[in-house]
């Protein structure tokens, strides 16, 4: 019969639950078929803090080096971490984890030498053809190198914190008091080595390395994974709190109130930090749901913004595509021209300690200025007749005055004084609501508005 990995191969990476859809035997053929895809001569691999993550990554770097292919293994390592080891090496690279699925969960992030992404049009379909033909029961051999590639490793972490440091000036800030959860992810592998030297007092949370998660899902875009950091952040009178993910690329960030602050609102300051760093003059990269915010900043600063759609992929290639200097999404992804166009949260956290360490103000003060709009953030509603319901929204929406459509990704519609996008999600039976206004009556009245039509 013949094998079928749709299940766990996404449009982005490998992930699901191990051993029931994935283990070491079919991580050893992901290793095979990622060399075959690349081409490549030599490749470097990275895990995270997951139980199932040095097993599973010890397979593929056998599956690679049983090619002739020769594999450097930087074991425990962010995933931006492993991203500098690919841009840096100028190797491909495989990087295992599941982010901030459940602890059963695992899975690959890909990309090509220097970093650039391997998604489903870039090379993932291809393997994925590769190990279903090798897996099918009575498959020939999978072809084996004419001499075996060598497994070494390296430590990267120390290149990384320098790497980062050198693209951001922290030597003449005012000393800050910053708590940093790691939501017993990578972060409290990363965070210790790259604040080294910095005038920050450190107040860690969770750092612990621990794929079961005990104290919260590492997931702060979730409001209640940031609970403990926002009351921590409170009764230590910090300047400001930091929460990474679990693996450690994406940083969201909580005021001195305790109070989260816009994904969109960081995107705008590092817009303008990095337009300044850049004479004034680049393109930044935001997708349809960031808020008005950013492309009015960016222009401001002396940029060109560029809207795109929604994920990881679409930003990469606009990226490459424009040249642009910076990029940055509702999701706490932000993507760096000096960090190879790949996402780095903690890039992103250097610049808001730069610039909150760079004068004399509060966070909450200095952010002010960079969140100008209300928002409601993403709202889901499960619904199965996802295309009727956005049907139904244009029909209503389209026939007002004043009113612009447009269907890049999902519906977006536009009015003087409000926007809102509806998408449907790729894997799940939801729609994606985000509405932005002017002010809060505006967006509630209109909030409510489309939530009746999708959940009629």
């Amino acid at each position: 019969m013949a094998t079928d990995l749709s299940n766990i191969i996404k449009a982005y990476d490998v992930r699901g639950v191990v051993p029931d859809e994935w283990d070491e035997s079919l991580a050893e053929v992901f290793g095979a078929a990622f060399v075959e895809v690349t081409g490549a001569t030599a490749i470097v691999v990275g895990y995270d803090m997951r139980p199932s993550s040095p097993a599973l990554s010890g397979a593929f770097a056998r599956g690679a080096a049983a090619r002739g292919v020769d594999v450097t293994l930087i074991g425990l390592c962010s995933t931006d971490q492993l991203y500098y080891a690919s841009g840096s090496l100028n190797l491909p690279g495989a990087m295992f984890t599941a982010s901030h699925n459940p602890a059963q969960y695992n899975g690959i992030k890909l990309c090509r030498a220097g970093a650039a992404p391997v998604g489903q049009d870039t090379g993932l379909a291809t393997i994925r053809g590769l190990a279903e033909k090798w897996t099918d029961e009575g498959a020939p051999a999978i072809p084996a190198g004419t001499v075996p590639g060598t497994i070494t490793e390296l430590d990267s972490l120390p290149g990384y914190a320098e790497h980062l440091k050198g693209l951001v000036d922290l030597t003449a800030i005012r000393p800050l008091k910053v708590v940093v959860d790691a939501g017993n992810g990578m972060g409290g592998h990363t965070v210790p080595t790259v604040f080294a030297g910095l005038p920050l007092d450190l107040v860690p949370m969770y750092f612990e390395l621990d794929g079961t998660f005990p104290n919260h899902e590492a997931n702060p875009l979730d409001p209640k994974n940031i609970v403990d950091l926002q009351a921590r952040v409170k009764s230590e009178g910090a300047d400001l709190g930091i929460a990474f993910d679990g693996d450690a690329d994406r940083c969201f960030i909580v005021d001195e109130r305790g109070e989260g602050v816009s994904p969109s609102a960081i995107t705008a300051l590092v817009a303008a930090r990095e337009l300044a760093r850049n004479g004034g003059t680049g393109t930044v990269i935001h997708n349809l749901i960031t808020s008005w915010s950013v492309p009015e900043v960016v222009r401001e600063n002396g940029g060109t913004p560029v809207r795109t759609r929604v994920g990881h992929s679409f930003i990469k290639e606009e990226m490459a595509k424009s040249g642009a200097i910076f990029g940055g999404e509702h999701s706490a992804h932000y993507y760096f021209k000096d960090f190879w166009n790949a996402d780095t949260g903690m890039l992103a956290a250097l610049h808001v300690l730069a610039a909150l360490g760079g004068q004399d103000g509060p966070l909450s003060e200095l952010v002010s200025s960079y969140d100008r709009y209300a928002g409601s953030g993403e709202i889901n509603s499960t619904v199965a007749d996802q295309v009727g319901r956005v049907a139904a929204i244009k029909e209503t929406y389209g026939a007002q005055p004043d009113i612009t459509l447009d269907e890049l990704d999902g519906l977006t519609v536009t009015s003087t004084d409000w926007w809102f996008n509806v998408r449907a999600s790729n894997t799940e039976p939801l729609l994606r609501l985000n509405v932005e206004a002017r002010d809060p009556a505006t967006l509630a009245k209109v909030r409510d508005e489309v939530l009746a039509l999708i959940r009629a």
